[in-house]
């Protein structure tokens, strides 16, 4: 049974900052492919930023690049994202995903191949 948990979330005035963090509970001791992906009401889920299974490589889109940044403590079972200068468009409810799939780059961004997902956490970004 894999469950992830994220945390962090809450009401921040644009241009500040906010860390995300993703906790995984699991059993087996394997190890997954991580993303982060948000969604607003009415809307597709959209990726964020996502980590190779080994930690070695991440990958964003341009449009987040630069200002959101994704890490992993493999020492705590956790995921991290954060994410600067922060703008109201960005207040979505953020999830974290993993999966066993060993993919890297634009491959890891389609929210369909993630087999585990967190029950999100809000961000409210205020102007």
């Amino acid at each position: 049974q894999v469950q992830l948990v994220e945390s962090g979330g809450g009401l921040v005035q644009a241009g500040g900052s906010l860390r995300l963090a993703c906790t995984v509970s699991d059993d087996s001791g394997s190890r997954y492919a991580m993303a982060w992906f948000r969604q607003v009401p009415g809307k597709e889920r959209e990726f964020v930023a996502s980590m190779s299974w080994s930690g070695e490589s991440s990958y964003y889109p341009n449009n987040m690049r630069g200002r959101f940044i994704i890490s992993r403590d493999d020492t705590k079972n956790t995921l991290y994202l954060q994410m600067n200068d922060l703008k109201t468009e960005d207040t979505a409810v953020y999830y974290c995903a993993a999966s066993l799939r060993k993919f890297v780059g634009m491959a890891s961004s389609f929210a369909g191949q993630y087999e585990y997902w967190g029950q999100g956490t809000p961000v409210t970004v205020s102007s």
